[in-house]
């Protein structure tokens, strides 16, 4: 067994305010700083975690219902870009009505309790037509994203229009948007204009004005009313991101679809899981060339692939395990300001004058973005992995923040095809921390880490993971294991269990952990303290002065601490799979887990439960849900215990939904669904799977969804569609992959022809499920 040896010798952060001029007080009495290493909230370290949702990419009608799935997976920040294209597509003639109404999306955020960072452009990215450059720019006398007047008159306006929205919705104000983000990309990123693309393939300029175009932008910002305590930029690539002026922001993604617009045939394993210190002026990290000394400003986060979106020239399945380890990475290396690029998909609106929006490398209605939230508010894996991290990191970031990043000698010089050396870094407080583990690597094949040893050397002791055996961990996962953890007063010198959150109940606390993928849990427990030691399975020893527990592999395993003054504490220790279905929230003042596979959704009148299967949907609460619902219909419900949990059965009889399918051949579809299928249902998903190049779906000739083939499953929400659907039924098309293909020009009169010897196009099943949701009044 090879053991791994890291030494933290009672590590310190030189910490100290931030030379960002943010130092902001609300009506509230509220305020919102940022030291060299974190922000603060109330004086008190902020963890803070970025969801980024483009509200003009999502329904109105469901905004709410989304902002409350990104709270309770912990998001305590929302960025959003303010597509220029979006509002004035038509110059002079801005629309902020319907699904483009900024002000009632950001009161939204504001009523539950959701900070705000707006991202006003100009120029936005984010795979939208020019950018987010309206169409009527193109061909003005003058240099776009440029320091002249024309150009600065233009964006005032645009500008103008943004702070008439958001009056009195600013921090100063009482109100939740404590950011503004300048530009993106400045000096690093253009976009083609889609006018041209496919002719002369002309580009909207990444930009040269350097410094002086960004503060030029920010003093425009603050002249129309939109001041914000915090101005940011995106900082990679060598993007202009003034330190004086803007807080830089950082990210990674995995997937690099744009590398193939040329000639690209392969894509490279990246360096994004490897652990790095970010926050060292020492460190030299590819990618990473900050225009100053890193421990002078926090290493926060804007875009850490969250997901991506599939380009026409790069097919992709997007793994979910890659977006945690992505965080963990990050985070391990010095983060405590994450964002995820996105974390709620959303579609493409249509334009007025252009018939869509979209980059035409991507789809042209859809920007699912394979997120931890889809296109149509389903729930990814990569949504239910990072909610354990999230918890934590809440849970723990008065003390976490403060944790410095130690790396074993020959981390930073580890190449990402390296899938034999194991791959951990520290975060540690003098002798407390956390060791991060990664075991994912995109575009490499991973194998299982198996019997294997961490030694922490402390100044006065070394904490060995695991106290007996080896440690394993499965292929593509990740996880984070604590030591001399605090636990209100008994020390859990090490745990080969990832902390989730604590929970008070009667005067007790109880500590939640789950059990990473093939590793056994353990807990090393300080005996200082403690009068005895129960498990309610697995085995107890008291060795020297350790407690030592071993968890088996069963669901909801329970330890009882009992101390010497008599009180109780508890943990709980959840199975993998269990913690992908674990919840924590408060309902009334009252905290609660929860562990169930629906959506949860929670407000001031109701808990909720969404779910496409409810014919079998059970819910497990502790406490107990009737001991704090007082639902005398709950009673019913109750069906067993579970461990600490009690369960519930909410099932009720689901019928099928009943559609028409008239095949026309084998790659189009002609669907027709009657009204009473949509009764009762939150969404109806349309589920195709198929082979070819690009589904597309139509209502009467109108295109309202397309797919670039991935071999994942299409999904389509019908919901919004109703009216039509019913009245005109819909239609699917998949257009076929061709290969072995040309263009015959040899005619002598003005014909080309397209001759294909081999295609591919067919639709191999069509299903339609019910999303369902059963709510408890409080």
């Amino acid at each position: 067994m090879r053991t791994y040896h890291i030494k933290v010798n009672n590590p310190k952060k030189d910490i100290c305010p931030a030379p960002l001029q943010v130092q902001a007080t609300n009506p509230a009495g509220e305020t919102l700083s940022f030291t060299n290493y974190y922000a603060e909230k109330n004086g008190r370290p902020f963890f803070g975690i970025c969801g980024e949702f483009h509200f003009s990419r999502y329904r109105k009608e469901q905004w709410e219902d989304e902002i409350i799935k990104m709270k309770l997976a912990g998001v305590n920040i929302i960025p959003t870009y303010v597509f220029w294209n979006h509002h004035e597509e038509v110059q002079g003639s801005f629309e902020w009505e319907g699904n483009k109404n900024l002000r009632h999306f950001v009161e939204l955020c504001a009523e539950h309790q959701i900070f705000v960072i707006l991202r006003i452009g100009p120029f936005a990215h984010g795979e939208a037509r020019n950018g987010g450059i309206p169409d009527w720019l193109f061909g003005r006398p003058f240099e776009l994203r440029a320091n002249n007047e024309q150009y600065l008159r233009y964006v005032e306006v645009f500008y103008r229009e943004i702070a008439n929205q958001i009056n009195g919705l600013l921090f100063k104000e009482g109100g939740p948007i404590i950011g503004a983000q300048i530009e993106n990309e400045y000096g690093h990123a253009g976009a083609p204009w889609e006018l041209t693309t496919g002719t002369a393939q002309e580009w909207v300029p990444a930009g040269s004005g350097g410094a002086d175009h960004m503060k030029a932008l920010k003093e425009l910002a603050q002249s129309v009313g939109i001041h914000t305590p915090l101005y940011t930029a995106t900082g990679w690539g060598g993007a202009s991101a003034p330190s004086d002026d803007v807080l830089p922001l950082w990210g990674g993604y995995a997937f690099w679809p744009w590398i193939f617009y040329d000639d690209v045939k392969e894509h490279p394993a990246t360096q994004e899981y490897i652990f790095r210190d970010f926050h060292n002026n020492e460190s030299s990290i590819e990618g990473y060339t900050p225009a100053y000394l890193p421990e002078s400003l926090p290493y926060a986060c804007c875009e850490m692939g969250g997901g991506m979106t599939v380009f026409y020239q790069y097919r992709f399945k997007l793994p979910y395990e890659s977006v945690d380890a992505l965080a963990a990475v990050k985070v391990a290396g010095g983060c405590n300001f994450v964002g995820y690029y996105v974390f709620h998909g959303g579609s493409n609106p249509k334009g007025k004058r252009t018939p869509f929006l979209n980059e035409t490398a991507t789809p042209k209605i859809s920007y699912d973005y394979q997120a931890p939230i889809g296109e149509f508010g389903q729930l990814r894996d990569s949504y239910k992995r990072l909610k354990r991290q999230h918890y934590f990191y809440k849970d723990r970031e008065a003390t976490f923040s403060l944790m410095k990043t130690i790396l074993p000698e020959g981390a930073e010089q580890l190449e990402p095809t390296d899938v034999d050396t194991l791959r951990y870094a520290v975060r540690a407080d003098g002798d407390a921390g956390y060791i991060f583990m990664n075991n994912y690597q995109d575009h490499v094949e991973t194998k299982d880490k198996k019997d294997f040893s961490i030694a922490v050397d402390l100044k006065e002791e070394t904490v060995t993971f695991p106290r007996k055996g080896g440690l394993s961990l499965a292929k593509d996962e990740a996880c984070i294991l604590p030591f001399n953890l605090n636990l209100g007063g008994c020390l859990l010198k090490s745990a080969t269990t990832q902390y989730m959150c604590s929970l008070q109940h009667e005067d007790e606390t109880y500590y939640f952990f789950f059990s990473p993928k093939k590793m056994k849990g353990e807990y090393a427990i300080s005996a200082a303290g403690l009068a005895a030691v129960e498990t309610d399975r697995g085995e107890v020893e008291k060795a020297g002065n350790e407690w030592l527990v071993t968890t088996d592999s069963k669901p909801c395993h329970l330890t009882q601490l009992t101390l010497t003054s008599g009180k109780k504490l508890y943990l709980c220790t959840l199975t993998h799979e269990e913690s992908l279905d674990f919840w924590q929230c408060s309902i009334k003042g009252k905290q609660i887990v929860l562990l169930t596979n629906s959506a949860l959704l929670i407000d001031e009148e109701r808990i909720r439960f969404e779910c496409e299967d409810i014919s079998n949907l059970s819910v497990s609460s502790f406490p107990a849900l009737d001991n704090i619902l007082s639902d005398s219909a709950l009673a019913e419900k109750r069906s067993k215990r579970k461990g600490l949990f009690q369960e519930y059965d909410f099932s009720q009889e689901q019928q099928p939904v009943d559609f028409e399918i008239h095949w026309v051949s084998d790659a189009k579809a002609d669907i027709r669904i009657l009204a009473h299928a949509f009764r009762g249902a939150k969404e109806l998903l349309l589920s195709v799977e198929y082979e070819g190049d690009i589904g597309y779906a139509f209502i009467d000739g109108e295109l309202i969804h397309d797919n670039f083939c991935n071999n994942a499953t299409w999904q389509i929400g019908l919901k919004s569609h109703e009216t039509a659907i019913v009245e005109k039924g819909m239609y699917l098309y998949i257009s076929p992959l061709k290969t072995d293909s040309y263009v015959k020009t040899d005619s002598p009169m003005a014909a080309r022809t397209e001759v294909v010897n081999k295609q591919v196009a067919k639709i191999h099943s069509i299903n339609i499920t019910a999303v369902k949701e059963i709510a408890i009044p409080f």
